[in-house]
């Protein structure tokens, strides 16, 4: 028994020393560039097959092949990804969602590359470059452990790498060669993934998908160790090997025999999904290819284009008709993407997953082997699959309510992953199941019209997404979350809904896929496929109900042929470019016509031609009158514009009644807050009057932000509480608080650019305080929003023009406490002024107003209550003049 237990501790050793080398690449390569490299299976498979040609096919000494593998090859790749494709990204500003697409898409085309140059059949006779012997590789693991380790703690290059990970920027401005650093990261991290695949090879399934799917299942040691910790990751993957190996001596019996079983063989997947799903997340930035410019519509003659292609198989036959069949099963599914990518802003990686899992649910309920179900015929059978599938979305859904970045695409990858895994790989359920076609349909031609209409059905219920109240929410949460939550969207709920939409169509597609085979094949649904799924929805436009169809033929037509990989291939070529131009193909077209399109003359704007006619066009000649109205667009802000709710009838200061009365207080009381040990609010007390504008002012690092966000409810402090009116709101979520009247504007412009200005108004309106149907148009007129501009698109307008659509989202969900961070941030004198008669104004109207402002002019001619804020505590309070007068006498003191 001790001599089995000893052979299997070896023998999970050398899987885990595998593992280590992974982990020690990856956090490598993050540590230096801040890239989740997951290319890096896609780069040990690469390097596997090329030292197996060097040695195998072309009869090269193996220590030859390893040198040119290793030493060349890997490190010259990843000099050559970070120089062509990662350091533009950092250049045009290193935007993690542009980044992670660029790393999925260099995945894909090597895998692709890989399929066309060897072929996708797997491969047995791999070189052993180190012994089967655990010893040398776990010598390999330890030696380059300690080295990665001294060189970071104790040189100079090491130093440099810590403070380009710290701050990039500044560490260029220290006269750190920050590119040099980064393809120094690269160039390691492609050599330990290339150390990795040939150590692999000889003792897995080497093809192009099986051993980079492998490798990223270990990425589960690099988060455990946080990004950071190279000898936690050794640890893990040393610990996690020789567990796995000794779980091959347990022999379990009865129903649970098979899930055992799988577990048992799969301990690093089993890794990946905690580590995913319950350690602390990395990566909180957002992920989605975001663009700076409005959505362009799809021309209709191109919906009638695309009309005439997926008509066009009803001509067809024999093979070329069967092919086809696939397209609009497929388009079903990548639309299930556009629903939670490009509708919902959220990444997924793992829609594979619910396509199988509808096409395995479909043939069980057809052939009456699901547990506790009689067979039903198979039209449905897809039905009912949908409806079983779509609350599964929430095993992704229900992560992406706290998690972002990075920690949501490992969140959905591990999910997908696990599917595969254990479920689709598992005999018990999917030996000996077949897929019959709906009675009527067995036919291909008569099965792709029962798929028209099918996706025609999908189109429809992606485009319900896209308009309306939840379209407006939805474009809201893609384009700035934080805003959408402090303008009242219910953020998780939204994001739920959009899993399980996308989850619905998954499994619909996944059905109809499975029926269009007749027969549900596991591997159509495996990880790798979701991933190249993913790029070629994101390539193509992933807000593009247009692009996933014509991702579907795309990728279906391609890989007709004998040969696969083709559109791997391309595809991977789009998502490295995908940097360039991120709003898919329509933007990159749009780009390419303006710059190609001639100058047009210079010609006045309408305000410009109403000046020149009141210029006098002789001398003495007096300038012409006229009675035009200048735009909204062209205008300053209102000069003195009625506060919102007054033309009801409410009094002011003439009338009989106070517009105060009545009004909840907003209060803080005892707020403590402290980030990493360190104090940002110490005991802070604040109230915030109906009827008067209240000003936070301090020094930088004075507590005034946190403050800020724990009123807003973006915060929770650790001590104390926020109450509005009678009830205690601390821990109320940003959009619970919006809907009790709470509004918010940022320090940032936060404003929804794929959305027109009178869309953003619109969602203030429908998911704030109060719903009033003229409330869209009353807080567009109170800003000077009504004219031409309202329908032009976010993107692009002047930050003026912006800040006053922000104020006017805010104030069109009627607010009884209006929270401004420091809302004249970018505008000059002139708007300046006219900000502050809209908000005097609104205080005269009744609203509370608390404004985080460093123009002390501002809060002098503005504010009734000053607080002063230093190191986390109100040092002093009161009326402006008297406030900043103390403060003037103390600094001349000083």
């Amino acid at each position: 028994m001790s001599s089995l237990t000893y052979d299997l501790t070896l023998a999970g050793l050398s899987v885990g020393g595998a593992a280590a080398l992974t982990g020690i690449g990856l956090i490598v390569t993050y540590r230096a560039t801040g890239v989740l490299n997951f290319a890096h299976g896609a780069i040990a498979m690469v390097c596997a097959f090329v030292l197996r040609s060097c040695v195998v096919e072309w009869g090269w000494p193996l220590w030859a092949g390893a040198v040119v593998t290793l030493l060349l090859l890997a490190p010259a790749l990843g000099v050559l990804l970070e120089r062509f494709v990662f350091r533009p990204l950092a250049v045009l500003g290193g935007d993690p969602a542009q980044t992670l697409v660029a790393s999925i898409g260099v995945f894909v085309l090597l895998v692709g590359g890989a399929a066309l140059l060897w072929g996708q059949g797997a491969r047995d006779d791999a070189p052993e470059l180190v012994p089967a012997d655990p010893w040398g590789q776990l010598a390999v693991v330890l030696v380059l452990s300690a080295g990665v380790g001294a060189v970071i703690r104790w040189t100079r290059f090491g130093r440099e790498l810590r403070a380009v990970v710290d701050d990039r920027g500044l560490a260029v401005l220290g006269g750190i060669d920050a590119d040099r650093v980064a393809a120094a990261g690269w160039a390691f991290g492609a050599f330990t993934a290339g150390l990795t695949g040939v150590l692999l090879a000889p003792y897995v399934r080497l093809d192009p998908y099986g051993l980079p799917l492998l490798v990223m299942e270990v990425v589960a040691v690099a988060v455990a160790a946080r990004m950071r910790s190279l000898p936690v990751a050794v640890l893990t993957a040393l610990t996690i090997g020789a567990a796995q190996s000794q779980l091959t001596r347990l022999h379990p019996s009865g129903w649970a025999e098979p899930l055992l079983r799988a577990v048992g063989a799969n301990l690093f997947v089993v890794a990946l999904l905690l580590a995913a799903l319950v350690l602390p997340r990395i990566g909180t930035r957002d992920v989605l290819p975001r663009t700076a410019t409005a959505r362009v519509p799809t021309p209709l003659g191109a919906w009638i284009v695309a009309a005439v292609l997926f008509l066009l198989p009803l001509g067809f036959a024999g093979s070329d008709l069967h092919t086809s069949v696939q397209v609009p099963a497929l388009g079903v599914v990548l639309l299930s993407l556009v629903v939670v990518t490009g509708r919902g802003g959220q990444l997924s990686l793992g829609q594979a997953a619910y396509a199988g899992l509808g096409a395995l649910f479909t043939a069980l309920l057809a052939a009456g082997r699901f547990p506790g179900l009689p067979r039903v015929p198979e039209l449905a059978a897809l039905a009912l699959a949908v409806v079983l599938v779509a609350p599964l979305g929430l095993l992704t859904g229900w992560p992406a309510i706290t998690r972002r970045g990075l920690a949501l695409a490992l969140a959905t990858f591990a999910v997908g992953v696990g599917v595969s895994r254990f479920v689709f790989a598992q005999p018990y359920a999917t030996s000996g199941l077949s897929l019959d076609r709906p009675e009527g349909f067995e036919g291909d031609r008569a099965y792709y019209v029962l798929e028209l209409a099918l996706l025609a059905l999908a189109l429809l219920a992606t485009h319900a997404l896209r308009r309306g109240r939840t379209g407006r929410a939805l474009a809201a949460l893609r384009d700035h979350e934080s805003a959408a939550s402090a303008a009242g969207v219910r953020v998780p709920a939204l994001k739920l809904l959009a899993f399980v939409a996308g989850a619905a169509l998954a499994a619909l597609g996944g059905g109809m896929l499975g029926m269009g085979l007749r027969a549900f094949d596991p591997t159509a649904y495996d990880p790798v496929r979701g991933l190249l799924w993913f790029a070629a929805v994101v390539v193509l436009g992933a807000d593009s109900t247009l692009g996933a169809l014509g991702a579907a033929a795309l990728l279906v037509g391609l890989d007709a042929g004998a040969r696969g990989g083709v559109a791997a291939a391309l595809i991977g070529v789009l998502a490295v470019l995908v940097g360039r131009f991120p709003g898919g193909p329509y933007e990159a077209v749009r780009a390419v016509a303006e710059r190609l399109r001639p100058p047009r003359p210079t010609a006045l704007t309408p305000l410009g031609v109403r000046v020149r006619r009141r210029l006098p066009t002789s001398r003495g000649q007096a300038p012409a009158p006229t009675n035009d109205a200048a735009p909204a667009g062209d205008a300053p802000p209102p000069q003195g514009p009625p506060a919102p709710g007054r033309e009801g009838g409410t009094r002011g200061a003439r009338g009989h009644t106070n517009p105060a009365e009545g009004r909840a207080v907003l209060t803080a009381h005892d707020l403590h807050a402290r980030y990493d040990g360190f104090t940002a609010l110490a005991g802070v007390d604040l109230t915030v009057p109906p009827g008067s504008i209240t000003a936070i002012i301090g020094p930088n690092g004075a507590g005034k932000s946190t403050l800020f966000h724990c009123l807003a409810g973006t915060l929770r402090p650790t001590r104390g509480q926020v109450r509005h009116g009678d009830r205690d709101i601390t821990r109320l979520s940003p959009h619970a608080r919006a809907r009790l009247g709470i509004a918010r504007t940022f320090q940032q412009l936060a404003v929804f650019p794929t959305l027109t200005v009178a869309e953003n108004v619109q969602v203030g309106a429908e998911q704030g305080h109060r719903t009033d149907p003229a409330a869209t148009a009353r807080a567009l007129r109170l800003l000077a929003l009504d004219g031409p501009v309202r329908d032009s698109p976010a993107a692009g307008l002047p930050t003026g023009t912006l800040r006053r659509v922000e104020l006017a989202r805010a104030l069109a969900g009627a607010p009884g406490v209006l929270l401004l961070d420091e809302p004249a941030a970018g505008l000059d004198t002139a708007e300046v002024t006219a900000l502050a008669r809209v908000l005097r104004a609104l205080a005269a109207d009744g609203t509370a107003l608390l404004v985080v402002e460093h123009d002390l002019d501002l809060v002098a001619g503005l504010a009734d209550v000053v607080h002063v804020m230093t190191a986390g505590r109100v040092i002093a309070s009161g009326p402006p003049a008297h406030v900043l007068d103390t403060l003037d006498a103390r600094e001349t003191a000083v």
